[in-house]
Order: structure tokens, then C-alpha cells, then sequence
């Protein structure tokens, strides 16, 4: 088996409202599908994290400066396909879009040797944990309403509605500002359900400390991206100084940049992005160094159905930690807000919103070969761009 194509496909539209976190507002929905064909008809499909501009660029790269690489390899080869490429794009981007490429070109990888060998993925990782995922629903995107706090607390309260026993919710404006809006979503939610911030390193670690106390006592699980993810001081001053769990690892990449991240102690929970990492062959090594170190991984997940699919293999191949009769479950990250990409773009549906209220807040894993899932081409050719 060869390979003989790889095609970037990045889909785009409008949405009805900006939304926003602590960086930046954007007003349309970007996905980054890669598609990798065989001469045998297996098609392997993946995803590169990255949105707007981000996602052409690394079209680019994809089709420009990884395809040529690969062409004729073998696809079964997946780990020495990776170090071929990172190897040969070490002197241009040991992190980044290069990476976030090559993650896209990886999954798909992975996706063809389960439809060759007629295996779900999470067997070719070794077998299911777990056959059913607890999810967190993530929504309280920013936007630029004046009453914010009041649309937080309704949103919060659809969310629960819906199911989910856990949520996350976006902050970063200012510390002040922040309390309030966690005060808001708590007035939604009550005070018994699991809360999670993400600040998208909005803060210096001076700035956080404070913040983090005052999160603290509204009961907050998780405080995720506090500092900047270069700043390991900062997250290691912040793990020091407070009692409530500080999470990150999503803009980290490959097992170099996350080793100084495990080995430091820089996080209680981290929650390595397989989709701009380096996909699923260097997310084993990521999480084989974490659970070394017996760091507890909850994965970040942002992005199409395709993402989702995949998480959820890796969720359902998670070895518990440290191992227990009853031991903490990890969660998928399921983003709420509107999204025809995770929502439209398969053949079957994933169904994550029903499953999530009728089956306790759980999710079921893909059972067919590879990741499971296809992709709908009519949709792809619907909402694709080009630059």
C-alpha cells in the first residue's frame, strides 16, 4: 500500500455572533480537514488544529511541503513517516503550523490502518479503558454584549439542561471582571456542579495568583492557560500557590516541548491538543511521559467531528491513573456553541448532544474501522475555501 495524494480541504462561513476569548473575537467557524489516499481506495482522514488564517497556511504546508515527503511511502509506516518530516522541518519549525500539519497528516494515517487492518483505532492503541466517555460541555464564549454576566447565566443553565454534569467557560477580560462572570455562571449552575475557567494566558502569574484565590472559593475545578504556555515559572508559581487544580498544555508540541512542562511539574492536569501536537503517534509518547510522572491528562479539544472522533479513541485508550476500583474518569471537551462542522460534516452523525442526555452525560465510542467516522463530501465541497 502507498500513498499517492494528500489534499487539505479548509472549510469556512459566517457566524450569526462573534465569539471571543481573552486574545481575540472572530466572526466565522474554520475547520482544517486533511484527506490521504491509497492506491488500494483506503482514504485516511485527519485534522490540523488552527483556525482563519492559521488553517491556509497550513494547507500550504500540508500540500506543498509534507505531501512531496511522503508520496510512494507506505502509510502503515506511521513512525517513520513522522520523524521524516519532523526531521526534515527541524530547521524551519520545531512547533507550530509545522507541527499542527503534521498532526493533521498523522491522524489520517491512523484512520487508514484501522480500515486496513478492519480495526477502531482505540485497538490499534491497545484496547478500551472505558466504553462510554464522560463529557464536559464547553461554552460562555466571549462577546461583546454589555450583559455579559446575564447571558452567561442563562447559557450555563442550557447546558446543564442538556446534560452535562461538568462545563467550562471563557474568561480573561480583567480579574474583576472575571469573578463576576464565574459568579454569573454559578447563580446558573448552583454550587454543586463541576466548573472549569480557561483564560487563554490572559495573565501574568502576579496577576493570577489573586485570581485563582477568588476562583477558589467559588469553587472552581480548574483554572487552564493562566500564563503565557512559555511562562513555566509563572504556571509553577501558580501550582505552588494555590490549592485548585491549574491545567494546560494545549499550545505545547511534540515530546521536547512537553517534556520541561511534565518533568517541572508545571501543571496538576495537562491537556495535550493531538491535532496540533504532532497527532496520535506523538501523543503516545506525550502521554506515556505524563503518566510517568503521574500527571493526570485530560485532552483539549477543539474543532470538527473529525477532532471529536478522535479524542474520543484516545479518551476510550486512557489508562486510569494511578489505577484505583474507582478511579477519576477522563472527560471529552465538547464545545456547545453553534458549529455546523462538528455538528453537519459526517455521513452519521456523532449524536454527542443526545447521547450526552440520555445516557448520563456519556458519550459512546466509534465502532467501526479506523476512526469510524466519514466525513459527508457534499458538505466538504459545500463550505470549502480556498486563498
Amino acid at each position: 500500500m502507498k500513498i499517492t495524494q494528500i489534499i487539505s480541504h479548509v472549510l469556512q462561513y459566517d457566524l450569526d455572533e462573534e465569539l471571543g476569548y481573552s486574545q481575540q473575537y472572530y466572526a466565522k467557524r474554520t475547520a482544517h480537514l486533511v484527506e490521504v489516499r491509497t492506491d488500494v481506495g483506503i482514504t485516511g482522514w485527519g485534522e490540523c488544529f488552527g483556525g482563519g488564517g492559521v488553517a491556509f497556511a497550513n494547507k500550504t504546508i500540508v500540500e506543498h511541503v509534507i505531501q512531496p515527503m511522503i508520496l510512494g511511502m507506505d502509510p502503515l509506516d506511521r513512525d517513520v513517516i513522522w520523524h521524516k518530516v519532523y526531521n526534515l522541518l527541524r530547521d524551519h519549525g520545531q512547533k507550530g503550523m509545522p507541527i499542527q500539519s503534521l498532526s493533521g497528516v498523522d491522524i489520517a494515517l491512523w484512520d487508514i490502518a484501522g480500515k486496513f487492518l478492519n480495526q477502531p483505532v482505540y485497538k490499534l492503541l491497545g484496547g478500551a479503558f472505558r466504553d462510554r466517555i464522560p463529557a464536559y460541555g464547553y461554552g460562555m464564549m466571549l462577546q461583546k454584549f454589555p450583559n455579559l454576566e446575564e447571558r452567561f447565566t442563562e447559557e450555563s443553565q442550557r447546558i446543564k439542561e442538556m446534560g452535562f454534569t461538568a462545563m467550562k467557560m471563557k474568561i480573561g477580560l480583567s480579574p474583576e471582571r472575571d469573578v463576576k462572570l464565574v459568579e454569573a455562571v454559578r447563580k446558573g449552575i448552583g454550587s454543586d456542579m463541576r466548573l472549569m475557567v480557561d483564560a487563554n494566558h490572559a495573565y501574568t502569574a502576579r496577576e493570577a495568583i489573586p485570581l485563582g484565590r477568588e476562583l477558589q472559593n467559588l469553587g472552581v475545578y480548574w483554572f487552564e492557560e493562566p500564563v503565557a504556555p512559555e511562562d513555566h515559572q509563572g504556571y509553577r508559581d501558580l501550582c505552588e500557590a494555590l490549592d485548585m487544580s491549574i491545567a494546560g498544555g494545549e499550545a505545547e508540541f511534540t515530546r521536547w516541548g512537553f517534556r520541561d512542562l511534565i518533568k517541572n511539574r508545571c501543571v496538576d492536569l495537562l491537556q495535550p491538543e493531538v491535532c496540533a501536537l504532532g497527532g496520535i503517534t506523538e501523543y503516545q509518547k506525550v502521554l506515556a511521559m505524563a503518566h510517568a510522572h503521574f500527571v493526570p491528562v485530560i485532552n483539549h479539544v477543539w474543532g470538527s467531528a473529525i477532532a471529536v472522533g478522535t479524542n474520543l479513541h484516545l479518551l476510550a485508550a486512557l489508562p486510569d491513573l494511578p489505577g484505583a476500583a474507582h478511579p477519576v474518569q477522563p472527560m471529552l471537551e465538547y464545545d456547545t456553541t453553534p458549529n455546523l462542522f462538528r455538528e453537519q460534516l459526517l455521513q452519521e452523525s456523532l449524536n454527542i448532544n443526545e447521547q450526552v442526555k440520555n445516557n448520563n452525560g456519556t458519550v459512546a465510542l466509534p465502532q467501526g474501522p479506523g476512526l469510524g467516522i466519514e466525513p459527508d463530501l457534499d458538505f466538504i465541497k459545500h463550505y470549502e475555501v480556498s486563498i
